[in-house]
């Protein structure tokens, strides 16, 4: 069973996706796209195609708990997941992908933590954030799911 993280965003979005065990992170890359429905569809045909069976989308809500206008988005982008999901499935392969928000308070700016450790800056970095931060939303669900606390975000 492999699990899918995404950290959504207007022009690039990151996409990370668990080992077949469900316990590391494997791959990680960036979909630069500002058109929704054909993130959604890459994300989807992605997921499909490794054999995910859950993709979960980090929700930034805010430092109080809230949600904001950033994460109304997100929440709007896992609906189209979940809608694109169900149009995409073939009879006669049916696939059942489950999306779930997750709450990922602070991951970006540990991404940037990340390559501001590792001198990473300016394109290089633009590249690779929002992998980093669909990676860390990805790390701390498998923490979760295997009963650790994970890093906290």
């Amino acid at each position: 069973m492999r699990i899918m993280a995404v950290d959504y965003g207007d022009a690039r979005t990151g996409v990370a996706v668990s080992d077949e065990s469900a316990s590391l992170t494997g791959d990680a890359w960036v979909i630069s796209s500002k058109r929704d429905n054909e993130t959604a569809s890459t994300i989807v045909t992605e997921a499909k195609a490794r054999g995910v069976s859950c993709i979960v989308v980090g929700l930034p809500k805010n430092m109080d708990g809230s949600v904001g206008p950033r994460a109304e988005k997100c929440i709007q982008f896992a609906d189209l997941l979940h809608t694109t999901a169900q149009h995409q499935q073939s009879t006669s392969h049916p696939t059942d992908i489950e999306i779930i928000l997750r709450d990922e308070r602070l991951t970006t700016m540990s991404a940037h933590r990340i390559l501001t450790d590792v001198g990473k800056y300016g394109k290089k970095r633009k590249k690779t954030v929002d992998a980093i931060a669909a990676s860390l939303i990805l790390e701390e669900y498998l923490a979760f799911m295997n009963g650790s606390k994970g890093r906290g975000f």
